[in-house]
């Protein structure tokens, strides 16, 4: 047997974030193609558009759930409160689940239990890392909290964070607020959706053949290809944006009006917060400016509370085997599924892990021994430290 989800695949879009769930702003489009982002047993319909708005997003996911006859395995609304080895988990592998809903709680044993719970559920708001914003008179959210830019009109507002929610945000408020500053700790890349041609980059990008090319082009031979390429759009360094890093070296942002809003003036670029007054921000540049609202787009921190001491998370990393199992099990049966950033679409990556992973409980697929796996985890930490 295999649990159910915990709760709908679907991130929230209500007004109110819920507690436990992914949250999502109203205006969010996907900054995947549908080309490359739909499961391969189930097309994306010719009538949806090739970057979706969150609302057809769920629609598809609507679709694939009819079409496989999954809504009966599905228990919506339901909370994992626990996730124990069984006392024989050494030789059977089995778990035992406690779940809630509507008050009432309930146990099952499975034999092995995938969580797909994702990365952006628990909102990471490091406050102490910026001086005197508990003297500021102003509010403060979370990107995470956000919902639409209403109640921002003709405010001044700082978006802190170059990631993929901090810009789309400071985009959407530079059409509505008296002025929006968009603060950077290190830059970024910026990609947009819309290649040479009007093709997804996506689409034309990323393919058998390019992965080959950088494969056999030193890596700075394929960074510099790149970041040509992106500076031919817009200088990075003269629109305040370039980082220190390489493009390839972490993940890019993707955006495709970030650049109008900086020329036009309605996002200004500034560096990183030095500290807070009750009515102002000084930058570490010196300047200072008056604000009236603070969106901290700092991104997520993950945890799994359920696992207890099956899982643990050390400064916001979990020690898995390929991304996906854990190295100390006695058996198997634990997998994780989308726990990792890739350039490009997750979807086709989660089907490809499930697959592998389902492999793998079945006994088709046996895993490394645990030195092998200890050894494969340090070698990539120690790769991505690198980079």
């Amino acid at each position: 047997m295999f649990p159910w989800p915990a709760l709908s695949c679907a991130p929230c879009s209500q007004e109110q974030p819920e507690e436990g769930r992914a949250s999502i702003y109203r205006s969010v489009i996907i900054n995947t193609s549908k080309e490359m982002m739909c499961f391969s047993d189930f097309p994306i319909p010719d009538d949806f558009p090739n970057y979706m708005h969150h609302s057809k997003i769920m629609e598809y996911f609507r679709m694939y759930a009819r079409h496989f006859d999954l809504l009966r395995h599905i228990r919506f609304r339901t909370s994992v409160c626990r996730v124990t080895k069984r006392p024989d988990f050494a030789a059977t592998g089995c778990w035992e689940v406690e779940t809630e809903s509507e008050g009432k709680q309930e146990s099952a044993i499975f034999d092995a239990v995938l969580v797909c719970t994702g990365h952006h559920t628990d909102a990471h708001l490091p406050l102490h890392a910026f001086p005197g914003l508990d003297k500021f008179e102003g509010w403060y959210l979370h990107s995470r909290d956000y919902k639409s830019p209403q109640t921002f009109a003709e405010k001044r507002v700082i978006v802190i964070g170059t990631g993929n929610s901090g810009i789309d945000i400071a985009v959407e408020l530079s059409h509505i607020a008296k002025q929006v500053f968009l603060s950077t700790k290190r830059g970024t890349w910026v990609m947009h959706r819309v290649a040479e041609g009007g093709y997804p980059f996506d689409f034309s990008y990323l393919s058998r053949f390019t992965q080959l090319l950088q494969s056999l082009l030193p890596l700075s031979v394929s960074n510099f290809m790149l970041e040509r390429k992106l500076n031919m759009r817009f200088d990075h360094a003269l629109y305040g944006l370039k980082p220190k890093h390489r493009v390839f070296n972490q993940h890019l942002t993707i955006n495709d009006d970030l650049p109008n809003r900086i020329i036009s003036g309605r996002v200004r670029v500034k560096p990183n917060i030095k500290q807070f007054t009750e009515t102002s921000a000084i930058f570490e540049d010196g300047t200072k400016e008056d604000i009236d609202a603070v969106v901290f787009a700092t991104g997520y921190s993950f945890s799994f509370p359920f696992l207890e001491d099956s899982v643990k998370v050390v400064e916001n990393q979990v020690p898995l085997y390929k991304f996906m199992f854990p190295v100390d099990l006695e058996k198997p049966t634990l997998a994780f599924i989308g726990y990792i950033q890739p350039l490009g679409a997750i979807m086709p990556i989660s089907e490809m892990q499930s697959r592998w992973a389902t492999r793998v409980f079945k006994g088709l697929h046996k895993l490394p021994p645990t030195s092998t796996m200890l050894a494969d985890v340090t070698q990539t930490k120690e790769k991505i430290a690198k980079r």
